[in-house]
């Protein structure tokens, strides 16, 4: 049986879908953009504040579902500047540093709201 997940310390869905899944010992989260879950609103236009902010959002829905950055196997990062990858990767390396999981970048011509990126996860208990 799945099980949605959703915690207030994270930005709202703003479309028909849930900010994670929990089906089995794996969860599904969500692409999270880099909203303040207290105001909805953009965290800045700075990229590095950006991705720290969608990492931080998606780390919350994973500790509201009782996993970590550490039950994570695989990411994807969308990104609206390809340019900008090596900014995003020195705030993504902060995060996971113990644990190294698959991962896919890719750029993309637009993003919800018009933010600078977007993570989604894949994590399984052990």
């Amino acid at each position: 049986m799945n099980k949605t997940i959703n915690t207030q310390k994270a930005p709202a869905a703003i479309g028909p879908y849930s900010q994670g899944i929990e089906s089995g010992n794996m969860l599904f989260v969500s692409g999270q953009i880099p909203f303040v879950a207290e105001t909805m609103e953009l965290v800045s236009e700075d990229v590095k504040e950006q991705t720290k902010q969608s990492l931080e959002n998606l780390k919350v829905i994973l500790e509201e579902a009782g996993y970590s950055l550490k039950d994570v196997v695989k990411t994807t990062v969308f990104i609206k500047d390809m340019n900008e990858f090596s900014l995003i990767n020195e705030v993504y390396a902060t995060y996971f540093q113990d644990n190294k999981p698959a991962r896919a970048c890719v750029e993309v011509a637009r993003l919800p709201k018009d933010v600078k990126v977007e993570i989604d996860a894949i994590a399984i208990k052990k």
